[in-house]
């Protein structure tokens, strides 16, 4: 999954966003440096990366990228999965995206002093392109799949997915449902069993 959900996830404990949002800036045991809430935040994160990437119903969805994006499709599932998540927001919160979003950058920015280098970069892209809201808007996600491609290979044109996603959007969207419930339960058990999480 990506930014959006594991915000989603972790909210509305700040703590536990923040270590969300750096987790991929913090490295190995370098979790530990960080104040006990963010780095249960991180832990979180690394929890919800493995439930993700081995759950049989993103298996079976990156199938549908894996021979044109090889690796990436990997990232592309995660990007459409924030996708569905992001337009289908009031099934899933009480809180409308658009105040979630708000919330999520105040939340933040409260915190952005601590951030590792690549967290306040990305930070400050996020704020300034609105990232979160941006991802309920399937046009919208051309733009985000054009800056990814220049961030990581530009070999792999990463937008020219959306032609795929369009064609298995109703396939895509029948996996998504369910796992996003098993993710949400796996979560809840993972915060039952930290302290004060």
């Amino acid at each position: 999954m990506n930014y959006l959900a594991h915000l989603y996830l972790s909210y509305p404990n700040h703590g536990l966003m923040v270590g969300n949002f750096i987790a991929d800036s913090v490295k190995g045991g370098h979790y530990k440096d960080f104040p006990e809430q963010i780095k249960q935040g991180i832990l979180m994160h690394r929890s919800i990366d493995d439930f993700t990437d081995h759950h049989p119903l993103v298996l079976d969805s990156k199938k549908y990228f894996s021979k044109e994006f090889d690796k990436y499709s990997g990232v592309l599932i995660d990007l459409y999965f924030d996708y569905f998540l992001a337009r289908d927001f009031t099934l899933y919160s009480d809180v409308p995206l658009s105040a979630f979003a708000k919330n999520t950058y105040t939340i933040l920015t409260n915190y952005k002093d601590i951030f590792p280098e690549h967290s306040v970069y990305f930070f400050e892209y996020m704020i300034k392109e609105n990232i979160l809201e941006r991802y309920a808007k399937l046009e919208e996600m051309k733009k985000v799949l054009h800056g990814m491609t220049h961030r990581i290979n530009e070999r792999f044109p990463l937008y020219n997915s959306l032609s795929t996603f369009r064609d298995k959007q109703g396939l895509l969207h029948n996996n998504f449902v369910p796992f996003f419930e098993e993710l949400k339960r796996h979560i809840a058990h993972f915060r039952e069993n930290q302290p004060s999480v």
